[in-house]
């Protein structure tokens, strides 16, 4: 587990940062310094030999087990851990890009709640075409924000505008944004986007003291 920005405790804000396909947690944490959020305890668990699940998030969800029940297993211990330390689930925010997006908002639709708010970078929920997601359970008006290529070679944006409507049927305060042309990338917006989430989280913590 890589680690930075404020210590953890339970008047502070927790991102979760997961990585994507060959990359790693230290990758993932760099972007801590662009989100530039010091409130907040940033978080990346690493997967094993850095990938979470072997095939694309396309394919049947069997051919990418057992790796993805146990990479899902992982989100769940990190955020069963943080609760139990006196975070509440509105003050974490999952963020992922890539392979990392796709597992981050198929961890959140699997166990809806109120998070502090769901970043998909360049990702989508996971399952071959026609799958539904139909988990229960309410986000309650979690912000998620979804941003990726309109020409994505990895991600159909196709998955990601079906992404987007599975989480607001589910009660959450979706913004979408695709980009026309652009690369398999993190911009800038993107980074505005995402502070915009991190605000609303420190905006809503109790007073220190």
């Amino acid at each position: 587990m890589a680690s930075a920005g404020a210590p953890l405790g339970s008047s502070h804000a927790v991102m979760i940062m997961v990585h994507g396909r060959n990359a790693s947690a230290a990758n993932i944490l760099s972007l801590s310094g662009e989100l530039d959020r010091s409130g907040f305890t940033y978080l990346a668990p690493a997967a094993a030999n850095n990938t979470w699940y072997p095939y694309s998030f396309l394919t049947e969800t069997s051919k990418n087990e057992p790796d993805l029940s146990s990479a899902l297993h992982v989100i769940d211990g990190l955020v069963a851990d943080l609760v139990s330390r006196g975070v509440p689930r509105r003050h974490i925010v999952l963020l992922g890009f890539s392979q990392g997006a796709c597992l981050a908002g198929e961890y959140a639709v699997r166990h809806a709640d109120r998070y502090g708010g769901v970043i998909m970078l360049s990702g989508g929920l996971i399952g071959p075409p026609g799958t539904t997601w139909a988990y229960g359970g309410s986000f309650a008006s979690t912000p998620v924000f979804l941003g990726c290529s309109d020409v994505d070679g990895h991600i159909p944006k196709e998955r990601v505008q079906e992404s987007a409507a599975v989480f607001e049927r589910m009660g959450a305060e979706v913004t979408l944004r695709l980009y026309p042309g652009m690369g398999h990338q993190i911009n800038e917006d993107e980074i505005v986007h995402a502070r915009a989430v991190m605000d609303r989280v420190l905006a809503d913590r109790p007073a220190a003291g």
